[in-house]
């Protein structure tokens, strides 16, 4: 009569020789033992596409940087997909929800004004109350916080006119808020209403020495979140590319 499971493992602890039938009673337990144990390891995936998903909670101490060399960001933009602009109807800014907590009372602004600044003072609710800022569009020093406004590298709207358009408004959440990607950046005012929400075919910033990095941003945060560019637009960023060292 064959002993069953429990009774094999208890009499083989004592010392008793278990019969043939309950070897292989125990040779099963074991290899159950293991199978289960394998069973236990757990393996997650993350999805490796690019493209907005959710909006980041914290801020990086640096700006981030863009494309890195030339090449690399030539590259990048010939690998976008050249589209004319789309259409403005349905857009508004409250599509682009911003901006938003980024953790220790401070929103997004605020954030990229104590990450851009130097020697930066805040107050109460993370409100900015002193520091100094250097304005990379236009090559000037700003000492009053009021005197900035955080820009948008690719505009709110030229997103929409490139393929934001199709986005849910947490995914344009994501884009208006981004401390990740090059980004958002803290400029002279001036510099920013400039600006607006054209591409490099129609303004660069004034600071040439600038267009290098303003280029490798932009094709960053296109590439990124898989916008399109126009063909003026290309070969503005192509020739901006040219300047690099």
């Amino acid at each position: 009569m064959a002993i069953p499971a429990r009774a094999a493992l208890i009499q083989h602890s004592r010392g008793v020789r278990p019969s043939r039938n309950g070897k292989a009673v125990l040779l099963s337990l074991a290899l159950a033992t293991v199978l289960t144990g394998a069973g236990s390891c757990e393996v997650s995936s993350t999805p490796g596409s690019a493209g907005p998903s959710t909006a980041p909670t914290t801020a990086p101490t640096t700006a981030p940087t863009g494309g890195g060399t030339s090449g690399n960001a030539g590259a990048a933009l010939d690998s976008l997909t050249v589209a004319p602009a789309g259409s403005m109807s349905g857009y508004s800014r409250e599509k682009f929800p911003h901006w938003i907590s980024q953790g220790n009372s401070c929103d997004t602004r605020e954030a990229v004004l104590k990450r851009d600044g130097k020697n930066v003072t805040v107050g109460d609710g993370c409100k900015i109350t002193s520091g100094s800022w250097y304005s990379s569009y236009d090559d000037k020093t700003v000492t009053n916080a009021q005197d900035l406004d955080i820009d948008h590298m690719v505009p709110l709207a030229a997103s929409w006119r490139s393929g934001a358009n199709k986005w849910t408004d947490e995914q344009r959440k994501q884009f208006a808020n981004d401390m990740t990607r090059p980004q958002l950046f803290a400029v002279s005012l001036q510099s920013n209403r400039a600006k607006g929400d054209q591409d490099p075919s129609t303004w660069k910033p004034p600071n040439r020495a600038y267009w290098c990095t303003y280029a490798q941003d932009w094709v960053t945060v296109k590439s990124y979140y898989k916008l399109t560019v126009t063909q003026a637009e290309k070969t503005a960023l192509a020739d901006m590319l040219a300047t690099c060292k």
